[in-house]
């Protein structure tokens, strides 16, 4: 197929939409049954960023160039809005564009070439590759939370990145879908790990971290022995800083399962796939500065109600909580800071694809 900057100005616009249509035909007659049918969204296509003069050259017919930033998301049909916006707030405010390297973790049964071929129509020069999670490892370890969309196998992939990347990559930035950055996401992938740490992350110290664990725990001696010696802190694993090596070699994917396999048993935590991570990491990771993680702008995990930033400086927007900005826009009910996200937002209008 010839590539696009080959058609004529004019015919630009109708060759997308024939592009489009055809994939549609060809996604609908080899799609699931019809009870599982997907509305595809469809993303204009994103402005191209270069590399600053002063970027170190980087080999891209691999995932694993040391030079490189990397950064890993999940990738799913709910989220991938959120992802696109992501994207392109990443790629905006870096120095080096072309040097930062997509890992996107999907399910093993979504539509793998539906999403390779959305992300490279909105941003066809972007390296990324899309690895498989298969979930079944999880079943019977999910324990209901106060929200259900916390209750999504894909909110688990991150407790096993270091098996799902390849071997050979030492460090990624791992990221929530519902956030943007509006500074370099090089300044977070140069975050010092310090001698031993696994993770980085931004703290938050004066939250109440004993609320993340039932009753049931900190009466049982010992388990609330865990966090004895450890100043542990509430962190937020939308925004991380991961070395992969020293999670492979401490075996970190283990901890973690073995904590969710005793919450099925008696349970110690509400909340999701966060609380294992406090139990294994919190008290131990290495610092972030605030303003890597603006978090809870989508509100608490109930209602989702308009949040103001923390004071400071903010690097990074992040709605974690029940309500996305997507949707309040869509919704005609958005909070004052969805008017960040709004300019970021890739996805083509129906009038915009008729027109």
């Amino acid at each position: 197929m010839p590539k696009l900057a080959l058609i004529p100005p004019h015919d630009h616009h109708r060759h997308h939409r024939q592009l489009l249509l055809i994939f549609l035909l060809i996604s609908a007659t080899t799609a699931a049954p019809a009870s599982a049918t997907t509305n595809y969204q469809v993303f204009k296509e994103a402005p191209q960023f270069y590399n600053s003069p002063t970027c170190p050259s980087i080999h891209t017919n691999g995932m694993c160039c040391d030079q490189a930033v990397h950064v890993a998301m999940t990738l799913d049909t709910a989220y991938l809005r959120g992802l696109m916006a992501a994207i392109l707030s990443i790629l905006q405010h870096s120095s080096c564009p072309q040097n930062i390297l997509f890992h996107f973790i999907a399910s093993a049964t979504a539509n793998h070439q539906h999403f390779r071929y959305t992300i490279s129509r909105a941003f066809p020069a972007l390296v990324f590759q899309i690895y498989p999670y298969d979930s079944k490892a999880l079943s019977g370890l999910i324990s209901t939370s106060i929200r259900s969309a916390l209750d999504c196998p894909l909110n688990y992939a991150r407790n096993y990145l270091p098996n799902l990347l390849p071997r050979c990559l030492r460090r990624v930035v791992y990221l929530d879908s519902d956030l943007v950055l509006v500074d370099d996401m090089a300044k977070l992938a140069a975050t010092p790990l310090g001698d031993s740490s696994v993770l980085a992350a931004p703290e938050y110290c004066n939250a109440n971290f004993t609320s993340y664990f039932t009753p049931t725990f900190w009466s049982n001696p010992t388990l609330s022995l865990t966090f004895s010696g450890r100043k542990a802190c509430y962190f937020n694993t939308g925004v991380m800083v991961i070395d992969l090596q020293r999670w492979r070699a401490g075996d970190y994917t283990t901890e973690i399962v073995e904590w969710m396999e005793l919450q099925k048993r008696m349970r110690i935590y509400e909340l999701g796939s966060l609380p294992p991570f406090l139990l294994v990491f919190a008290g131990n990771i290495a610092p972030v500065d605030h303003r890597w993680n603006q978090h809870g702008l989508g509100g608490d995990n109930y209602r989702g109600l308009c949040r103001d930033l923390h004071p400071g400086p903010t690097s990074l927007l992040h709605w974690s909580g029940k309500g996305k900005p997507w949707a309040r826009l869509d919704a005609n009910r958005p909070c004052p800071l969805d008017a960040f996200w709004a300019p970021y937002d890739l996805l083509q209008t129906s009038s915009a694809l008729e027109s």
